[in-house]
């Protein structure tokens, strides 16, 4: 049974326009329009130089994106070209939907219904473009969550013809979010990323409950605010900057109603593939509870200490006494031994 073609459907090739006394192909313009007429080239003059290269070229191209679908159609929706990625991704194959079927059948019923599918393209017509996440669906009834972004195709004179639309799956990206959520959530301790500007740009539920402010309401304000001592929590943040991480940095947070949880700061630098510092991540220890032990067995110590220092007192006290009473017993024998028995009293 012979194989289907799965290379790139075209509808029809553009039409080519040669000028009056020229032969053979055209060759396309490959040196840059001068301002404000026309685009710059968009091909090497070593790579294409007719229009049927230069179809074949953006066809090859096409081909070569398997990791993102790649997909036009027309200004009511029915799909002109669909690409290998698109393939991938959807499941239809080619002759299943080029010049046959709208792209209505890419999203989930609920979002046909209400008429999602013409909003967004009316939205991308008003704006030049649309880009979000949203929920397609697959040939065999599959959905899955989905970034595109759909921008106008337009004509030599700037009237839109269609539209262009960019999609790729990103199960695997929301389920890796949701992992790393799901590991800073299982944190008892207060978790809080910073922007190299000193905002908030993420917290986990434990820094909510010990400041008493909504997740929402904390992303994107000053880290310090949340602190009895703000100047001391800057410098601590911009300390991490500078030198990378800090260890148990003491700090004081202050709850709406006024209650105090004293913490120990652990914090680090996180970067992006490349290196670069994108923010900070600290994690509070609460040591509320340490420190109240702290001062109870510091004020337990006082008091013994106090004690002791009561029966020393005491002690010295009561030898003085008794070395008094000895002396006066010496004394006493002394006088005995001296006065004759005759002389002593009764």
């Amino acid at each position: 049974m012979p194989r289907k073609d799965r290379r790139l459907r075209r509808t029809s090739r553009p039409p080519v326009r040669t000028p009056a006394g020229s032969e053979g192909s055209p060759k396309v313009s490959l040196a840059p329009s001068p301002p404000g007429k026309g685009k710059s080239r968009l091909f090497d003059s070593s790579t294409v130089g007719s229009a049927s290269e230069a179809a074949d070229f953006i066809t090859n191209i096409l081909e070569s994106s398997t990791e993102y679908s790649v997909i036009a159609k027309d200004l009511e929706g029915k799909i002109l070209l669909w690409n290998e990625g698109a393939r991938r991704l959807y499941g239809y194959e080619p002759d299943e939907v080029v010049g046959k079927a709208n792209s209505s059948i890419l999203h989930i019923p609920e979002d046909v219904r209400t008429g999602v599918p013409q909003q967004i393209l009316q939205a991308a017509l008003e704006q030049h473009k649309w880009e979000g996440t949203i929920a397609q669906r697959r040939k065999n009834g599959n959905q899955f969550p989905a970034r595109v972004v759909i921008t106008p195709r337009c004509d030599l004179a700037g009237k839109p013809m269609g539209f262009l639309l960019m999609s790729k799956d990103i199960s695997d990206e929301i389920q890796l979010t949701q992992y790393a959520r799901s590991l800073i959530e299982a944190s008892l301790d207060p978790l809080v990323t910073i922007s190299p500007e000193g905002k908030v740009t993420d917290v986990n539920e434990a820094t909510v409950k010990v400041t008493g402010v909504p997740r929402e309401k904390l992303v994107g304000t000053d880290f310090a605010n949340y602190f009895t001592e703000p100047e001391k929590a800057r410098e601590g943040y911009q300390r991490v900057f500078s030198k990378g991480f800090v260890t148990d940095y003491p700090l004081t947070i202050r709850h709406v109603h006024g209650q105090l949880t004293d913490v120990l700061y652990n914090a680090s630098v996180y970067k992006d593939a490349q290196g670069r510092v994108l923010g900070v991540f600290a994690a509070a220890r609460d040591v509320t509870a340490l420190k109240r032990t702290e001062a109870e067995l510091a004020e337990q110590r006082a008091r013994e200490l106090e004690r002791l220092a009561e029966l020393e007192r005491f002690q010295k006290l009561t030898v003085g006494r008794e070395l008094k009473m000895i002396e006066l017993k010496k004394e006493i024998e002394e006088l005995k031994r001296r006065t004759p028995e005759g002389e002593r009293l009764p």
